[in-house]
Formats: C-alpha cells, sequence, structure tokens
C-alpha cells in the first residue's frame, strides 16, 4: 500500500474543489438514487446509503438535493435509471486500473472510456485481469503529529479495524467496509482527527514507477478518465515516490 496515502490525500483535496463546482454533486447524486434503489431509502437500514449520505455531507451537499436523489432511486419522483459497471484496464509500465461506472447508457460509456485509454496510452484489460489484484477496504488518514502509534493501534483495534500501517507523515487505517462507521466514530469519540475516511479498492500488489514523464502520463490517463462524466471511482496500483507525485501534480 505504500504510496497510496500521498495520492489519496491529494484525490480528496482535488474532489473537494469539484464540490465546489458542483461535479462532485452530480456524483454523488447518481450514487444516492442508485443505492436507494438497490437497498431502500432507510438509511438505518441500508448501509451503503448511509455512507454516501455521510459523503455528502462531508462535501456540504445540500440536504434537499440528497433527499430528492434517494426519492428518485426510491421511484417517489420520477428520475433515471443508472447501471453499475466496473471496466478493467491497463495503463502505461502495466499499471492496473479499475473504473467504477454510473450510467443510463452503457455502450455510450464503453466508447468514450475506451477512447480515452486509446488517446492516454491505455487499453482495457479482459474481465478478471485487473479485479483480483484489488479488494475493497475501510481506509482512514490520520496525521502523526496527532498521536502516538501505540494509543491508535489499541483505540482503531478495539473499535473493529484491520491493520494500522505507517507511510511517511500519515498512519493509514484499513477495516472492513461495514466496520468503517465504528471505527470513524471511535477516533471521533477520542477527539482523534483524520484527514480521509472512506471505502475504497485497495491494491495488493504495486507497480513502482520512478520516472517522473511516466507518472506524468499515468497521471494524465486516470484524471482523463475521472473526467467522463459517468465515472464514479478510478482505482490503480501505482506507486509513485512522494517527491515526484508533488512535482507531476503542482504543474
Amino acid at each position: 500500500m505504500s504510496g497510496h496515502s500521498k495520492w489519496a490525500s491529494i484525490k480528496h483535496k482535488k474532489a473537494a474543489a469539484d464540490a465546489k463546482k458542483g461535479k462532485m454533486y452530480t456524483k454523488l447524486i447518481r450514487e444516492l438514487t442508485c443505492v436507494a434503489r438497490e437497498g431502500g431509502g432507510n438509511p438505518d437500514t441500508n448501509a451503503r446509503l448511509r455512507t454516501v449520505m455521510l459523503k455528502a455531507k462531508e462535501f456540504n451537499m445540500p440536504q434537499d438535493n440528497v433527499v430528492k436523489a434517494i426519492k428518485r432511486g426510491t421511484g417517489e419522483l420520477p428520475g433515471v435509471n443508472y447501471e453499475s459497471n466496473m471496466y478493467e484496464a491497463y495503463g502505461p509500465s502495466g499499471v492496473a486500473i479499475l473504473i467504477q461506472t454510473l450510467t443510463d447508457n452503457k455502450n455510450r460509456t464503453s466508447a468514450e472510456i475506451r477512447n480515452i485509454l486509446s488517446k492516454k496510452g491505455g487499453n482495457l484489460a479482459g474481465a478478471g485481469a485487473v479485479n483480483w489484484l484489488f479488494a475493497k477496504r475501510g481506509y482512514i488518514l490520520v496525521d502523526k503529529k496527532t498521536i502516538e502509534e501505540d494509543k491508535l493501534l489499541s483505540i482503531i483495534l478495539d473499535a473493529g479495524a484491520e491493520d494500522l500501517k505507517s507511510d511517511g507523515e500519515k498512519y493509514e487505517i484499513t477495516t472492513q467496509p461495514q466496520d468503517l462507521e465504528a471505527v470513524k466514530k471511535a477516533l471521533q469519540d477520542k477527539g482523534i482527527a483524520f484527514e480521509l475516511a472512506e471505502i475504497t479498492m485497495l491494491p495488493s500488489s504495486t507497480v513502482k514507477i520512478t520516472d517522473p514523464q511516466t507518472a506524468k502520463s499515468i497521471l494524465g490517463l486516470v484524471e482523463a478518465i475521472e473526467e467522463q462524466e459517468d465515472v464514479q471511482e478510478v482505482f490503480a496500483n501505482f506507486d509513485i515516490p512522494d517527491n515526484i507525485l508533488e512535482s507531476v501534480t503542482s504543474e
């Protein structure tokens, strides 16, 4: 998981910027509608809905937007039916990429993603070629200045966390997806701030990228995929050293 924390922080900051432009709201509305349709509109009995609602709150999404999106999912309001699809791909240097989409037109989305990959040095992979490298996990980042490692470990293990790793200036906490909210609450109850808490796909192995130009190509590909309107999330297994990542993303 080395190298993941820095990229996760950068992506989170970009998502906050996108929220100001309303772009993040579009993705959240689709996700709220989809999970409400699949599991019902009650967050007490639909854990996925509860998680997305908390994410919407984090990005200051108006409550009226949240309610309407849920009602579209439950059928109380008319709305578009979105289909969830996961695309598997390879980028430069054989980096594995997972692309999660919600779309009302699968053919359009497939064609556009294929076009982006072709233009940016990637290609679609066969079903199962990439997916096996990733595992769904809850993921929390805590600044090391916040708390000593032993104290943090005790708190999170009692709350059901899976693991704690030290990466640069951050602690990386991993949980089973269903345990993320309990670990977050345990941290909040102790007054421990965290920079990021999300459900993500973590790679079991990574591809080390030390060439700045290759790093730029990979990040350019990921960013282009994320810009496609039907794409909800992009996960990749590159490991770019912090100094190269900072120089490439600050350009």
